[in-house]
């Protein structure tokens, strides 16, 4: 096996540790014996040359035969369905963010590809290092301006949104610089509010991906300021339906749907701009129409709001929450692609996850030395070899001064045998690894990230 194929093969491993491997096993067969409903597991060449965003996928339709038809000549397939692991407990999850039926057909809804008028090429303009300095204060910034909102809407009274639009002005424009940065504070935050800390996130990732469909920084910032107050209109249901999201009955169910009605209503009344609205009123609406409050259906969901839902729904899969057990990121990509054109448009899947990669920046790793670290960044070209802060030897002791380590570089002229790669991804918190502790700029500074932010 050649060094990408053998590439994709660790990946392949990284990202379906979900699925057991007891019953299944790899078949290599012709692209034109392909079906509807096989599970597709490995290529003749390498994944990142092809259009499928991630290692592995059910086939869904006939227009994925005929692209793989044109991408390959055979493929290695699953020739038996398997369950889930353990690794994560789907009955612990919250209830919208549980599986749909992924194979039932009538579910699918397929559309043209999202096209965004007049396209913006946002380049890197910021160092990592700089764009720290300057976003350092904006999460909690912002934390702070949205409190002030929910606290004027759970008290009745119209509140002044300017002060949250200028924060997110400003994270916009962080992102456009350097989406790396701000995603890399977000990730790294200690935070107990889980309410506070999911509207954060979900604004960092919609500005990420955002920023890859290329929307104007208008839209972008229309996009940040809907994402952080989508969940608003919570600040008004009883505390038990808050607390005990995964296990609603019925009439809790659909008492919990009301919020997004009431948050829009709410910020309406507050004179906060249509596109801000539509995204807090649209962002649970579902592609197939299985989502609230209209079962809006393709393309009658606004785009932002259809950022805004995905986004939401892959924070909801990956953020640690009691009575919830986290999907590692990998995990969470995997979902998403089983997803596609069901209850999120295909084309803005794919997007979202070449936008963050198939291990984001934040994601803590084991590499298959036994070394462990965190995902700094990663490469659109390069999905499988993101730049990787070393925190642990191969022996899990932690290291006095951490190593940045860009793994498409380090495997440029290696053999398979020699490749350096990630074998999967920890919880976050796992055996203390703690990225705070260390300088994510580089290995030969003696700052640490805390004195770098000037926190």
């Amino acid at each position: 096996m050649d060094s990408s194929r053998h590439s994709v093969r660790i990946g392949i491993v990284a990202i379906y540790k979900l699925r057991c491997a007891v019953g299944v096993r790899q078949k290599k067969v012709s692209v034109h014996d392909l079906e509807i409903g096989m599970f597709v597991s490995d290529l003749d060449r390498p994944w990142h040359t092809t259009p499928f965003p991630v290692q592995g996928f059910y086939i869904r339709s006939l227009d994925e035969i005929r692209s793989l038809m044109s991408h390959c000549k055979t493929v290695e397939i699953d020739v038996a369905e398997v369950a889930m692991a353990e690794e994560y407990d789907e009955v612990k999850a919250p209830v919208f963010a549980r599986r749909a039926n992924r194979r039932n057909s009538q579910n699918v809804l397929q559309l043209p590809p999202i096209a965004v008028r007049s396209p913006v090429r946002h380049d890197v303009a910021s160092s990592l290092r700089k764009e720290l300095k300057l976003s350092a204060n904006l999460l909690g910034d912002a934390r702070k301006a949205l409190d002030y909102v929910a606290s004027c809407i759970k008290a009745h009274t119209i509140p002044d949104t300017q002060r949250l639009t200028r924060v997110a002005k400003e994270m916009t424009a962080s992102i456009i610089r350097n989406p790396d940065a701000l995603l890399w504070l977000a990730r790294v935050r200690e935070h107990d509010d889980y309410t506070y800390q999911h509207a954060l996130n979900t604004s960092v990732w919609a500005l990420v991906c955002g920023r890859h469909l290329g929307l104007q920084e208008g839209l972008l910032t229309h996009l940040a300021v809907g994402c952080l107050l989508a969940h608003v209109g919570k600040v008004v249901l009883p505390k038990e339906i808050l607390e005990n999201e995964h296990c609603l009955d019925v009439e809790q169910y659909s008492l919990f749907k009301t919020y997004a009605e009431r948050g829009a209503v709410q910020l309406e009344e507050a004179g906060m701009s249509r596109a801000v609205v539509s995204i807090v009123r649209g962002h649970r609406e579902r592609h197939n129409g299985s989502g609230f409050p209209a079962a809006l259906k393709g393309d009658k969901i606004p785009l932002l709001a259809k950022i805004a839902g995905l986004v939401d729904h892959y924070e909801t899969l990956i953020e640690p929450r009691q009575g919830h057990t986290p999907m590692t990121p990998a995990q969470a990509v995997s979902q998403l692609f089983e997803q596609r054109n069901i209850e999120f448009q295909e084309d803005l899947v794919e997007k979202f996850i070449q936008s963050i990669g198939i291990y984001p920046t934040g994601t803590l790793v084991e590499l298959n030395s036994g070394e462990r670290g965190v995902v700094v960044s990663h490469s659109p070209t390069r999905r499988l070899w993101p730049r990787v802060m070393v925190m642990t030897n191969r022996n899990h002791e932690p290291l006095r001064t951490a190593k940045v380590i860009n793994l498409a570089s380090v495997n440029e002229d290696r053999t398979a045998q020699e490749m350096l790669q990630i074998e999967g991804c920890l919880p976050f918190g796992t055996d203390g690894l703690n990225p705070n502790h260390f300088d994510v700029t580089g290995t030969e500074s003696r700052w640490n990230l805390k004195k770098l932010v000037g926190g």
